[in-house]
Formats: structure tokens, sequence, C-alpha cells
């Protein structure tokens, strides 16, 4: 019997990021929204059918933030950008889902490196299960998208690991950290490149791959996937620090009390005011302390001053002009509906804590 697709998933159009009422609001791009939504009924049947493993524990570690929800953002470009070709074709939905679960499969190995409690509202897998389990089942989901990308052939294969190697080498150099000399700010935007943009460069392309679309757009739609990627990122670290875990789905500012810096936090460095100087000391300081077992809760005072600062509005017109950017890659995409639509997506991902 096929798995029924989880609620979760089903309710994405109108879900987080507004797709009804955002990127489908124009004349044109609405008449999108029924087959959007159908080819995304068709990936959430589909992921839940190659979610499901024989053994008993796998089955419910794999499907554990499956089941949990998420936006679908990248099975959603890839089903938009494939109306440049031959529409929603059987290669379409499962590159979509392949792509969805390389993200899912990441998900479980980054919560293990930062150290993170909660995940899209419910307990990460890793304080459920620990972290070899956590790491484990991230890896299974890789093999898994392996498996459903081998069956598209060679060029797929490569489409796969190439991004799976970027996706590796971002988390990497995040964990490193900028080397001697580097720019830490164009260091961390190299990092989202990688560990976010890939991704989403590689949805937006596949559409047009797997629906055999122009040629000519393969590289513009990989252009426009990375560059919302990191706005899309960027607008995440605005948002790491909200007051509200009911609207994040993680405690705020995980990443920073793990020890991750995020842009806030690095355009916060390059200030040499006195307040800025004593507050990222302060942060420095509350991070150090907690590596050391104090209570996570010292930061909440210090990381609500930075919610608030002039570094995180920085933040947000960065994130701004990477939506911008990816705005501009759209310029060989003929006119019509699936570009406005690309185009809303790109300024909704840089609007999402207005």
């Amino acid at each position: 019997m096929t798995p029924r697709p989880s609620a979760a998933g089903s309710r994405l159009i109108a879900g987080k990021l507004g797709l009804a009422d955002r990127i489908f609001a124009g004349a044109r791009s609405r008449r999108l929204l029924s087959t959007v939504e159908e080819g995304l009924a068709r990936v959430e049947t589909s992921l839940a059918h190659e979610l499901s493993v024989a053994d008993t524990l796998a089955d419910a570690t794999s499907r554990y933030l499956y089941e949990a929800g998420g936006k679908r953002i990248r099975p959603m470009l890839t089903i938009l950008t494939a109306q440049l070709g031959d529409g929603i074709t059987d290669d379409v939905v499962e590159a979509a889902v392949a792509l969805e679960m390389t993200h899912l499969g990441s998900l479980y190995h980054d919560d293990v490196m930062d150290g993170a409690d909660v995940r899209r509202g419910v307990p990460s897998a890793q304080t459920v299960w620990g972290n070899n389990i956590a790491i484990l089942t991230g890896d299974l989901l890789f093999s898994r998208a392996s498996q459903i990308m081998a069956r598209q052939g060679e060029r797929a294969i490569r489409l796969q690991a190439d991004t799976f190697e970027r996706l590796v080498l971002g988390q990497m150099h995040e964990t490193v950290g900028p080397g001697e000399g580097d720019d830490p700010v164009a260091f961390y935007l190299d990092v989202l490149g990688d560990k976010t943009g890939s991704l989403i460069a590689t949805a937006a392309e596949a559409g047009v791959i797997f629906a055999h679309g122009p040629v000519e757009l393969e590289v513009a739609m990989r252009t426009f996937g990375e560059k919302a990627g990191v706005a899309f990122q960027l607008l995440d670290d605005v948002i790491d620090l909200s007051a509200d875990p009911d609207e994040t789905g993680k405690v705020p500012g995980t990443d920073l009390r793990a020890g991750v810096p995020t842009m806030p936090y690095l355009l916060l460095g390059e200030r040499t005011d006195a307040a800025s100087r004593a507050l990222r000391g302060t942060i420095d300081d509350g991070v150090s302390r907690i590596a050391e077992g104090a209570d996570p809760a010292l930061l909440d005072g210090p990381l609500a001053q930075l919610r608030d600062h002039d570094a995180t509005r920085d933040t947000l017109r960065l994130a701004h002009q990477w939506s911008q950017d990816a705005i501009d890659a759209l310029d060989p995409v003929p006119d019509g509906a699936v570009r406005e639509a690309l185009t809303r997506f790109a300024q909704a991902v840089a609007d999402r804590s207005s």
C-alpha cells in the first residue's frame, strides 16, 4: 500500500513562506498554483514511500524530521522551473524527491554539529536517539537519494555528487572557520553558497534539466537558485535571533549559543564603536562559558540586544541585495508566469521577517 503523505507536507502552499499569497499572487503566476500543488502532492507521496525502511529503527529515524513538516522549498522550485520545459514528468518528481531527501539528511548532520536541541518544533533527532544514530540516519538518507538519482542516469549522478560535495565542503569550512588573512564576511558568504545555496541552485536547475527545458536556461536557474539560497540563509540568521520559538521551530540564538558565527555577529565585529565592541565581547564570553557547561540562557539578554542592533538591520539589507541579484539572473527567462513566480519567490525569501 502506498504511504499517505504527511499533513505537514501537504500544507506547504499555505505555509511559512505564504506561497499562495505571495509567490503566486500575480495574475499570470496564480494559474500555476494548481499545477505546483499537483506536483508537490506527487512529490509528497513518493517521498513518503522512499523514506520507508524495512528496519523498524531506521524507518522511525528516517521519517522523523519529514513528519515534523518543512517548507518543501526545493521540490517547489523543481516543479516550478519544470514548467519551462515539458512540465511535471516522472523524472522531475524523482529529482525533486532526491533533492528534498538530501536536504533532510543534511539537517540530521547539522543538528549534531550545532548541538541543536530543537528542529521544526520537535526535539532534534540526536536528543531522541543520540549523535551516532542521528549521523547514521543522515547517511542513510544520502544513500537513498543517490539511489533515486542513479535511476536517472549519469548526469543526474554527477549533479547529486557535485551538490553533495559542496554541502560537505561548506560544513567543513564553517567548522574550521576563516584562515589568517581571510575576510570573515566574504568567507561566510562562500560557506552559505555551499551549505544552502548549492542545493537550492540544483533544485532550480533540475526542473529545467529533467523536463528537457532550454539548455541555455540551466545556468540561469543555477545562478538564480544559489543567490536566492544565500538570501534565504541570511534571513535565517536574522530569524535565528527571534524571541518566538513557535515561529522559528528553534531555540532563539541556537547557532550563536553553539559558537557558530552568523552574519549579524560578523557584521557586529566590523564595528568599532564602544557599545558594539562591548556587546561582541559579552557574546564571546557567553559562548565560552556555555561551552564549559554554563546555562545557555545567560546569552538571552545579549542576543536580544544583537537582534535590535544595526548589524542585524545590515544583514536584512544584505539579504535583499542577494535577492535582487537572484532576480537579475532571471533575465534570460522568457517573460511569463514562471518568471513572475520566481521573481516573487526571490522577494519572499528576503522578506520573511517582515
